[in-house]
């Protein structure tokens, strides 16, 4: 399914260079705190995509590889890096392995909701805790399920209302499957274009867990990659997992 939905249509479309989510706001900060994370070590990117985090880390000087499903995706980085300055490693990031060991493996903006069952997603922890160092990291950005927003008998929250943009998420907490719908729009036209995704959203409790029963300890979390307390409110988390240093 999911390399189905990255095609080379969505590859293309992918990059949004200075806005959405490649915006300095927003990608800055991202490469900054994994930086520091990496420090004098290797990093290793989980969903790597088209390189929009990868390729601004390893133009810091961060040693970086990538695992990534979708061949239009690496096809699309491949415009901006060669094998020789960030290699791929095709496959699915919950069961691919990689050559070598790395201080710092990272999953950024929700993509281990893309594995849509628990036990792919405890996989993919357990697959980063081989690849890391004693010591290493493992990193993972991901949404706070908005259930609180759910009235009864209602299945859909609105989570962001632009000019020419409607996102909305279809959910079904039996199964804690979701479904985010992006509607992309303009003036000149009635109709829209749509792109869905399915994913299996997970709490940050069950986050801790998935840890846990990988070997890892929980470092830090917070609402943001610059650091803002993370409080009930908070739409989003970034989580710092560490591997205990061997005695």
């Amino acid at each position: 399914m999911q390399e189905k939905l990255w095609d080379t249509e969505t590859a293309q479309r992918y990059d949004t260079p200075g806005t959405g989510m490649f915006a300095p706001a927003i990608l800055g900060p991202t490469v900054d705190r994994l930086a520091r994370l990496a420090g004098e070590g290797a990093a290793l990117e989980f969903a790597v995509g088209t390189g929009r985090v990868a390729v601004p880390l390893a133009e810091r000087g961060v040693s970086v590889t990538g695992i990534e499903l979708s061949r239009p995706m690496v096809r699309q980085l491949r415009t901006k890096a060669d094998e020789a300055r960030i290699p791929v490693i095709l496959g699915d990031m919950a069961t691919a392995t990689a050559p070598g060991t790395y201080s710092l493996v990272y999953l950024v903006y929700n993509t281990i909701s893309n594995l849509l069952t628990q036990a792919e997603q405890v996989a993919c922890f357990r697959n980063a805790a081989r690849h890391l160092e004693p010591g290493g990291r493992f990193v993972v950005e991901l949404w706070v399920p908005e259930l609180r927003s759910l009235p009864p008998g209602r299945t859909a929250t609105v989570w962001q209302s632009d000019p020419g943009y409607i996102g909305m998420d279809t959910y079904d907490v039996l199964d804690q499957q979701v479904v985010s719908h992006h509607f992309h729009f303009d003036d000149e036209t009635t109709e829209a274009r749509l792109f869905r995704s399915p994913h299996r959203y997970i709490w940050p409790a069950e986050l801790d867990l998935m840890a846990q029963l990988a070997g890892f300890e929980r470092e830090t979390r917070h609402a943001d990659w610059e650091g803002t307390p993370f409080t009930a409110e908070a739409r989003s988390h970034v989580s710092v997992y560490r591997l205990p240093v061997a005695s």
